[in-house]
């Protein structure tokens, strides 16, 4: 090593050896650090142990947000498949129906399992909830799907099930006829993920505007 390196570092150590000492209790105010440093070996007695245990403490903190991390991960996968196989089971049952504005209020709920679903539109159509004009717009705000919590115009939207609309998906419909929206309503947030339900429910409002253009 080249003697100037060589001072460079002795002073750099100088220095953090000085800071601790003058410090003693800085390095167990941040105890991440442990995670980074070489355990010391157990000849000194209690005060080698204390750090020992304080690095040990720290691996074990780290490896158990790690635990958690990929928990989350796995049952975020596992939400996003289950809603992800609901929706292919939505669009099966449109595939068959002859009336899709029926299949949307009675068959959605219970095969997404949600606790309302219908088809809103800015027009007077047989099964559906008529909207002023611009509301289809202004709802989705040039977005395909939109999720939401404790919507002031549930009444509006979901009819019968606005009491139960804790939660709600709006759902682009895109068809050649007036503008039109799909409205799921849940209790249950797990049930409209918006981390992972986005894609699906747009495939699922694409579906449901091909089914009404039949």
């Amino acid at each position: 090593m080249p003697l100037h390196q060589r001072d460079l570092d002795e002073a750099d150590a100088a220095l953090v050896e000085a800071f601790l000492r003058a410090n003693p209790s800085w390095l167990a105010d941040h105890s991440d650090l442990y995670r980074v440093l070489t355990p010391p070996k157990r000849l000194h007695g209690e005060p080698m142990a204390d750090h020992m245990a304080a690095m040990l403490r720290a691996e074990r903190l780290h490896a158990a947000a790690m635990a958690t991390r990929a928990d989350g991960v796995l049952a975020a996968g596992r939400a996003a498949a289950g809603l992800t196989q609901r929706v292919q089971s939505a669009v099966l049952a449109l595939i068959h129906t002859h009336d899709p504005t029926d299949c949307v209020a009675s068959e959605f709920p219970g095969i997404l399992a949600i606790d309302g679903a219908g088809l809103c539109v800015e027009d007077h159509l047989p099964g559906t909830r008529s909207l002023p004009a611009g509301a289809v717009a202004a709802l989705l705000d040039g977005r395909d799907v939109v999720f939401r919590t404790t919507p002031e115009d549930a009444t509006l939207l979901h009819a019968e099930a606005a009491r139960l609309a804790r939660h709600d998906a709006l759902v682009r419909v895109p068809w050649p006829g007036a503008p039109a929206l799909l409205a799921l309503a849940t209790r249950d947030s797990r049930s409209l993920d918006p981390m992972q339900g986005t894609g699906a429910l747009a495939f699922l409002g694409r579906a449901v505007g091909a089914a009404l253009g039949r």
